[in-house]
């Protein structure tokens, strides 16, 4: 169990205050993230990497020479928002463009992608690049469907010293794809972690069991087998593994035994010494190994093999000098250094517009109840975390309620802020969408951004609330997370209950209802909705390893989405807004 925190909502940002400190040789803090305490060399490509936090060297304690450039730092398990991944690629860029790179999960896909076109839009060359390396997760020839855990390591490993060996930025995302095609990884667990201030783990294994195809976010495995001996476990990781690249042809590979968190050192060292026989004896040469912990889940008790098979140029990199925080290989004296940073998050700053020179009355009005309208949910939403966390974490990683409350929190302060500013329903909106990307992060935490930012952009600051304006915003929202999350209705999403409100509503204000009786009744419509998914089979995002456990209890994302709407429903009736 995670015995040692504050204020458990805070976990992260208390970590990175002792991380820094600690390290401040090494990196220098800036908003969403770290980066290098140097700034990165004339003609250097960036490498940032990042992700979720609770995996413990990665992804921070890789930053230094010979590694990473900057790592943008999540929630526990939770994917950054655009906002921060773009804020600390910005401050680890140079001259010579930037790869930001992560594990295959639906949030980082969606958020480091859209930092990659804000960069773009600001002039910086830049690209997103992610790790496909979980055997378990999706079957062969479905690759690109795969989830990154440890193999990320060996990714991002050899990226990086690409980029500190000179390599433009074509050059360094060409050696991260041929880590990546090169490298498998399986996992197992021996039991589940538990979140700061939590007193559950999110997943438990049946006594005598391990579960098979572990994730690193907490997930479970994706089956549960009789518990082995550590030579008997050896066998079926490296089995596994070397099933699944049958047609390799080198015999030089690099191998990561991997620990979880719980299983220490001395537990892994007795599975290496068989599994390092096994791959001896299959004929194979093993390049400077890792055995320890290098991509953990809390405080999860298990283990992971990972190899990558070697040509010369990924040999060269997987062997390169590194100095960082939490790993160090050979030495990094040579690697070139910029500047020691002064005020690294000046690097990273961004400009902001004066609100009350857009808006009118009406428009302020308007702004001044969705502020409210969004206080109210994040109260509704503070009361059912707990509810919404058991829901997720019955095939996923049971993140979902305190993501939804960390975002609809800070959405909360920033309507609030905005309105206070003299900002129109849009700005309020935006400045919401925003706050709820960067403090959520994960799925829902980009795509209640994307929501809320399309629904203002729709509305402007300016006039009151028109039903058919809201209905046309409401489904332009819609529209922006079917393009950025790439889900449709029937995969068990929080589209299920989306779309029936979007249809309702758009049917009830065509036949003349009032907005707020019209979203009153929407609202019902996405309550019961959402309630059906229960029979759904998850296609995408983390639950779909674990489609079978999830039938039978509805999708968390389309209950918290149903919930806001009829708590938005609630304030209409308070409200002199909606009476048209």
């Amino acid at each position: 169990m995670t015995k040692l925190y504050n204020d458990p909502a805070r976990f992260t940002e208390d970590m990175l205050v002792g991380f820094l400190d600690a390290n401040a040789r090494y990196v220098a803090g800036v908003p969403g993230g770290v980066v290098r305490a140097h700034k990165t060399a004339p003609g250097k490509v960036a490498v940032v990497i990042g992700g979720g936090s609770g995996h413990y060297p990665a992804f921070c304690g890789t930053v230094g020479p010979g590694f990473a450039d900057g790592a943008v730092v999540g929630n526990i398990f939770t994917s950054p928002s655009a906002e921060e991944a773009a804020s600390v690629a910005r401050a680890a860029h140079g001259d010579a463009g930037v790869l930001l790179t992560t594990g295959n999960y639906a949030g980082d896909v969606m958020n480091f992608g859209l930092a990659v076109s804000q960069l773009r839009s600001e002039g910086i060359e830049a690209h997103y690049f992610a790790v496909t390396d979980d055997v378990a997760s999706a079957p062969k020839g479905e690759e690109t469907k795969r989830r990154g855990i440890a193999g990320d390591f060996t990714v991002f490993k050899c990226a990086s010293a690409a980029a500190e060996d000179g390599l433009d930025l074509a050059g360094v995302i060409r050696v991260a794809d041929a880590a990546n095609a090169a490298t498998r990884t399986l996992g197992v667990a021996f039991d589940g972690c538990t979140m700061p201030g939590a007193d559950h783990p999110l997943f438990t294994v049946p006594e005598g069991h391990m579960g098979l195809g572990l994730g690193i976010h907490g997930e479970p495995g994706v089956a549960d087998e009789p518990m082995p001996s550590a030579a008997d476990l050896a066998q079926t990781l490296v089995d596994g593994v070397l099933a699944d690249f049958p047609e390799a042809t080198s015999k030089r590979i690099a191998v990561i035994l991997n620990g979880l968190g719980r299983t220490k050192y001395e537990e892994l060292f007795v599975v290496w010494g068989t599994a390092a026989q096994l791959l001896r004896e299959r004929g194979f040469e093993i390049v400077e190994p890792e055995v320890g912990e290098l991509v953990t889940s809390l405080d999860m008790s298990g283990c992971s093999l990972t190899i990558m098979w070697l040509d010369e140029e990924l040999e060269k990199y997987w062997t390169a000098p590194a100095d960082t925080p939490a790993y160090r290989k050979g030495t990094a004296a040579a690697a070139s250094v910029g500047e020691r940073r002064t005020d690294a998050a000046d690097d990273a700053v961004a400009e902001s517009p004066v609100l009350s020179e857009l808006s009118d009355e009406d428009g302020r009005r308007s702004g001044r109840f969705i502020a409210r309208a969004i206080g109210a949910m994040a109260d509704m939403l503070a009361v059912a975390e707990d509810e919404l966390g058991r829901i997720d974490a019955v095939a996923g990683d049971g993140d979902h309620g305190r993501g939804m409350v960390k975002g609809s929190s800070a959405a909360r302060a920033a309507a609030e802020q905005a309105a206070s500013d003299g900002g129109g329903a849009g700005s309020v909106l935006n400045a919401a969408g925003k706050a709820w990307a960067a403090k959520a992060g994960g799925t829902s935490g980009v795509l209640w951004g994307a929501l809320l930012s399309a629904l203002g952009a729709r509305l402007g600051d300016t006039g009151r609330l028109e039903s058919a304006t809201v209905v046309a915003g409401v489904q332009d929202g819609y529209n922006a997370l079917t393009e950025l999350g790439g889900a449709s209705p029937g995969d068990k999403t929080m589209l299920d209950a989306l779309l029936p409100f979007v249809k309702d509503l758009e049917r009830q204000v065509y036949n003349g209802a009032k907005l707020r009786d019209a979203w009153r009744a929407a609202a019902q419509v996405a309550t019961d909705a959402a309630g059906a998914t229960a029979d759904l089979r998850p296609k995408v995002g983390r639950a779909r390893p674990l489609a079978e456990r999830s039938i039978g209890t509805p999708d968390a994302g389309a209950t918290s989405l149903a919930m806001c709407a009829i708590t938005v429903a609630e304030t209409f009736t308070q409200s002199e807004e909606g009476d048209k």
